[in-house]
C-alpha cells in the first residue's frame, strides 16, 4: 500500500519498488511507473497501483477420477503482473487518494482466475485417470497440464499476468478410502513384520540349540578330558609305585649289599682279632709254661691286687690267713708255715687287722 502524507491540500504518494503506481490528472496521465513519489491535489488525480512483484497463491480443489472417487488437489501457483498498464485497464487497481487503500479487490480477482483457470485443467486429467493411477502418477501428470494450461491461457495474457511456475503438492482422496487403500500395504507391513518377527524367533531358536550343542559338546570334552585326567593319574600312581618299588628294591639290595660287606669286615675283623688273641694267648701260654712257678705266682697276685678295689681294712681269721699260707707255701717251706701256724696261734686265736 503507498504511503500518503497531507500538506495543505495537496497529497504526497510514496511507494515501494515492487509497486507500479499510474497517476491521471484531469483524464491524462502525468506519473506512470514504479518505486514513484510525487505530489497531487485529491480531487484531480486518479491514482492506481498495480504490484508487479511474484506473488504466491495456494489453492485446493476437489476432482474426480474416471472411476467416480474424489481426489483434492493442493496446489500452489507463483505468478506476477507482467504488463501493470493492461492489468490497470482491465482489473480495478485504483486506490483511494487520501488513503491509498485499494476500492476494489483485485488480487483476489487473480486469485479466483487462476484457481478457476487451473481446476479446469486438473479437472480434464482426473477424469480420464483411474484413482490408483492417479495417487501413483497423477501429481507431474496434473502439474504439467496445469502449467501448460496457464501457460497459453489468452485471457490470462490479456490480464498482463504472467505465470511463473506451477507445484502440485498432494492428491488426497477421501478419508475413508484412503484407510481402504492403506490397508493392503499395512497388512503387507505387518505380515513383513511377523515374518520378520517368526525369522528372528527362528534364528533365537537355533542359536540357543546351538548353544545347547556347544554347552553340550562341552560337558562331553571336558568329561573326556577328566577321564583322561583319571587315566594318567592313574598311570602317574603306577609309575610312581614302581619307581617307588625300584627305588626300595634298590634300597634294598644296597642295604643288603652293606650289610653283607659291613658283615664281611666285622667277620674278618673278628678273625683277625680271634687270631691276634690267639696268638697273643699262645704267647702268653707260652711265657707263662717257660716262666717258673715263684714268678707266676708272684703275678698272679700282682694281678691279683691290681684287680682288687680298694680295701681301707682286712679281718683275717685264724682259719682264712691258715689256709692262705698253705697255698702260697711251697713244699720246701711247709715247716715254715707250720710255725706261721703256731705264731697264729700264739696269738690265741686273736683277730689280727692288716692296714693297707
Amino acid at each position: 500500500m503507498a504511503d500518503i502524507t497531507r500538506r495543505l491540500g495537496w497529497r504526497h504518494l510514496r511507494c515501494a519498488p515492487t509497486a507500479h503506481v499510474r497517476h491521471h490528472s484531469s483524464g491524462k496521465l502525468a506519473h506512470d511507473g514504479p518505486g514513484l513519489s510525487f505530489w497531487y491535489r485529491a480531487l484531480t488525480a486518479a491514482l492506481s497501483e498495480i504490484l508487479v512483484d511474484d506473488r504466491e497463491l495456494a489453492m485446493t480443489f476437489h476432482a474426480r477420477t474416471s472411476d467416480f472417487q474424489d481426489v483434492a488437489v493442493q496446489s500452489t501457483v507463483t505468478y506476477r503482473i507482467s504488463d501493470p498498464a493492461t492489468a490497470a485497464t482491465r482489473l480495478d487497481f485504483s486506490i483511494d487518494p487520501d488513503t491509498g487503500t485499494w476500492r476494489g479487490a483485485p488480487l483476489e480477482q487473480i486469485a479466483t482466475l487462476l484457481t478457476e483457470t487451473a481446476q479446469q485443467h486438473a479437472l480434464d486429467v482426473l477424469a480420464r485417470t483411474p484413482l490408483s493411477a492417479a495417487l501413483a502418477d497423477g501429481v507431474t501428470a496434473v502439474r504439467e497440464r496445469i502449467s501448460q494450461g496457464l501457460g497459453t491461457e489468452p485471457r490470462l495474457t490479456a490480464t498482463g499476468l504472467e505465470v511463473v511456475a506451477v507445484r502440485v503438492i498432494a492428491l488426497r482422496p477421501e478419508p475413508e478410502v484412503e484407510r481402504a487403500l492403506r490397508t493392503p500395504a499395512r497388512e503387507q507391513i505387518q505380515q513383513e513384520a511377523d515374518r520378520a518377527t517368526y525369522e528372528r524367533r527362528a534364528v533365537a531358536v537355533e542359536r540357543e540349540r546351538a548353544i545347547a550343542e556347544n554347552e553340550l559338546a562341552s560337558k562331553i570334552e571336558l568329561a573326556r578330558r577328566e577321564e583322561q585326567l583319571v587315566e594318567q593319574k592313574g598311570a602317574n600312581a603306577r609309575r610312581e609305585a614302581e619307581e617307588n618299588a625300584a627305588a626300595d628294591a634298590v634300597r634294598a639290595a644296597a642295604e643288603a649289599a652293606r650289610r653283607v660287606r659291613l658283615a664281611q669286615a666285622e667277620a674278618t675283623a673278628a678273625r683277625e682279632t680271634g687270631e691276634a688273641r690267639a696268638a697273643a694267648q699262645a704267647a702268653w701260654l707260652r711265657v707263662h709254661s717257660e716262666t717258673v712257678p715263684e714268678t707266676l705266682r708272684a703275678l698272679a697276685v700282682t694281678r691279683l691286687a691290681e684287680n682288687l678295689p680298694r680295701v681301707d681294712s682286712i679281718t683275717l681269721s685264724p682259719d682264712v690267713l691258715t689256709g692262705l699260707l698253705a697255698r702260697l707255701g711251697g713244699s720246701g717251706q711247709g715247716g715254715q708255715g707250720g710255725q706261721g701256724g703256731q705264731g697264729g696261734q700264739g696269738g690265741q686265736g686273736g683277730q689280727g687287722t692288716v692296714e693297707r
